[in-house]
């Protein structure tokens, strides 16, 4: 670590930010919440988007799918658009797209404009995630990235636990507009501040950019989100009640939506392919859209496999617990919504501690309980059937949410800080896209093996609850099997030496 003017070396006790600095950093954090906080209201307006816009389940899927898409797409390109274009340029065109789709999809006049406009939505949100890591690892001293890092899992706890809740409540009170209503005015508010105070960190590039990796880019993640997607249609959900034109109707269906599959996922694999042989021609000019020489830091890359098997495990069941509650439990949204509502505020109010304990104790301190808790309840969960109670799922979820917790702060802080400043804006590129494809084979893999296991259940003969039941305990199985190895990667990843300085401000 560099001496002062005297000669001494600077202590923990120094501010951790400049009053400008810090202030950006919650501008950033603001604008993530309001981005997240919207991506997490969709799902609850879909049955009343169902019946107002007069479109089928299978068009108002479009609204998350189209949005996935979109990020999947546009946040391998963010590495290079933090390092091309200043801080305040981005921050300035991730909120202007942000609240241009706000303001469209409040104002959509049918359904095809507010897909658009959820498109418009995504791309805004795919930027800010990134540009809050990056600017965090830019301006952040080492030894408190931690506790900052901690900020940042609030903001990714409290918008997920608020986002439902919210949403329902609108619903019942007003209409699905007001979703959008409510997040406009604050999405303004904080472009307007960010135009005002945010100024430019580090330095910017001037690489042209690779049109062939954008395409390649967009077709290798879109093509594997939207295969992936698709995973859960691939059944006929079929039935001895149905007559023979509407069984080869489904099964019609089901051939289409496994060549979709199919073809989706193949082009995806090889674009794929091809985009990571060009970036590794483009970086040895510095060149690539997404420079995978990130992957050469062992910590790096041992933290981005650890977090994404988790972003897996969790996604897929987090989505698969509403189902099973609603389904086998016939419990009602808002009791589901307040069972998962714990857990969600447990994992934001423990952030900063266990942002400080990093600072502290480095990883292992964390990441091995927070390995063997996450483990220990998704094997509770697999002994959920139709006669759990209410306060089993609460419970189980909330502790469940403590061992994330003890997990997602220190990898992400962990993995960006095995890096040197060049590669943070990459870096961050490759967590949001790891979280991204991770996030969408958990819930395409476990929604598919509830919805093909509670099908045979009722095709045998059995209730709607023991179905439901059946479904969830065989997608729970699957959760539980696939969390194991995070216990031996928790043994591995190291925090850094808090060996660097973070790069000085430009004006």
């Amino acid at each position: 670590m560099p001496a002062t003017a005297t000669g001494s070396v600077p202590t923990t006790k120094q501010p951790i930010l400049l009053p400008e600095q810090n202030r950006v950093i919650w501008l950033l954090l603001a604008a993530a919440f309001v981005a997240i906080l919207n991506e997490t209201t969709m799902g609850i307006a879909i049955p009343h988007l169902i019946d107002d816009l007069s479109i089928t389940a299978v068009a108002a899927q479009w609204l998350t799918t189209a949005f996935m898409l979109t990020m999947a797409v546009v946040i391998p390109i963010t590495g290079f658009l933090l390092r091309r274009f200043t801080t305040r340029q981005v921050f300035i065109a991730a909120m202007t797209l942000f609240s241009l789709g706000t303001l469209l999809a409040l104002l959509a006049p049918g359904f095809s404009v507010l897909v658009a406009a959820r498109v418009v939505q995504a791309m805004g949100t795919a930027i800010m995630m990134p540009l809050l890591m990056t600017t965090l690892m830019t301006i952040v001293p080492a030894h408190s990235r931690g506790r900052m890092m901690g900020r940042v899992s609030i903001v990714m706890s409290l918008a997920p636990a608020i986002g439902p809740s919210l949403s329902g409540f609108l619903l019942d009170v007003l209409n699905w507009r007001w979703i959008f209503g409510i997040v406009l005015p604050i999405a303004l508010l904080a472009l307007a501040m960010g135009a005002r105070w945010i100024h430019n960190l580090g330095e910017t590039t001037r690489a042209p950019i690779d049109v062939l990796s954008i395409v390649l880019s967009a077709f290798g993640f879109g093509g594997l989100v939207y295969g992936l997607s698709q995973i859960g249609g691939t059944a006929a959900h079929g039935g001895a009640d149905l007559t023979a034109a509407q069984q080869a109707a489904l099964e019609a269906a089901q051939a289409m939506s496994t060549l979709t599959l199919i073809v989706s996922l193949s082009v995806g694999v090889v674009s794929l392919g091809l985009f990571v042989w060009r970036q590794l021609r483009l970086q040895a000019e510095d060149d690539a859209l997404l420079d995978l020489r990130v992957f050469r830091s062992r910590n790096f890359t041992l933290a981005i496999a650890q977090a994404a098997l988790l972003s897996l495990v969790f996604f897929g069941t987090i989505t698969i617990i509403p189902l099973y509650m609603q389904r086998a439990l016939e419990i009602s949204a808002l009791e589901t919504g307040l069972a998962v509502l714990p857990g969600s505020l447990l994992m934001g109010l423990a952030a900063p501690f266990i942002g400080r304990i990093y600072d502290a104790k480095g990883t292992q301190v964390l990441l091995v309980p927070g390995a063997v808790i996450a483990i220990g309840m998704l094997w509770v969960y697999t002994t959920f059937d139709a006669s759990t109670t209410l306060w089993t799922i609460a419970a189980a979820q909330t502790v469940l949410s403590l061992g994330l917790a003890l997990s997602f702060t220190p990898l992400f802080t962990a993995s960006l800080a095995s890096l040197t400043p060049k590669f943070y804006s990459y870096g961050s590129a490759v967590v949001g896209t790891a979280q991204q494809v991770a996030g969408a084979a958990g819930i395409a893999l476990m929604v598919a093996v509830m919805s093909g296991i509670e099908d045979d259940r009722l095709a045998a003969g059995a209730s709607a609850a023991e179905a439901g039941a059946a479904g969830a305990h065989s997608a729970f199985l699957i959760a539980a099997l696939l969390s194991l190895p995070l216990l031996v990667g928790a043994f591995l990843i190291r925090k850094p030496a808090d060996d660097g300085e973070p790069a000085p401000l430009a004006h």
